[in-house]
């Protein structure tokens, strides 16, 4: 699959707005971790190659184990592999991610606020947003996956 264009040299504005999302992530109450981990269940969802690609090299720097990873998919028949706050976490990307199902349940929206405050809560409601986007970007434009 070839590249259609490059979207930040296409529309740098567009662009610079998305890296000003990544910016403001770099500085929420989530570890690296618990990022990845979302970044890689909505790109899995999604289908976005480039950024399993990316994020899952990136969650295995930051300390994250292969077999987490490799786990993800099914996290639910594995749950002794992930705590109770990265179940929940999980449990959110999938319902923001596949919004027109059914929403952020009132159910996994009771968990999170059972775990998290409010603050962290919208972070978290942001982190899923931003991946979904470059998710997006990176299927709508083919980003190739460096080999």
């Amino acid at each position: 699959m070839s590249t259609r264009f490059d979207m930040a040299t296409t529309d740098k504005a567009a662009y610079k707005a998305m890296f000003g999302l990544e910016a403001y992530l770099q500085n929420i109450s989530l570890n690296k971790i618990q990022k990845e981990l979302i970044k890689i269940r909505a790109s899995q969802i999604n289908g976005c190659a480039f950024c399993l690609d990316m994020h899952t090299k990136d969650a295995l720097k930051y300390g994250e184990t292969p077999q987490r990873i490799f786990l993800l998919n099914a996290w639910r028949d594995a749950k002794e592999f992930f705590t109770e706050e990265e179940q929940v976490l999980l449990e959110m990307t999938e319902e923001i991610t596949l919004i027109s199902q059914k929403g952020l349940t009132e159910e996994t929206y009771y968990k999170a606020k059972q775990l998290f405050d409010e603050a962290t809560i919208a972070q978290i409601i942001m982190a899923i947003i931003t991946i979904n986007a470059w998710n997006r970007i990176g299927i709508s434009t083919h980003l190739p996956i460096a080999k």
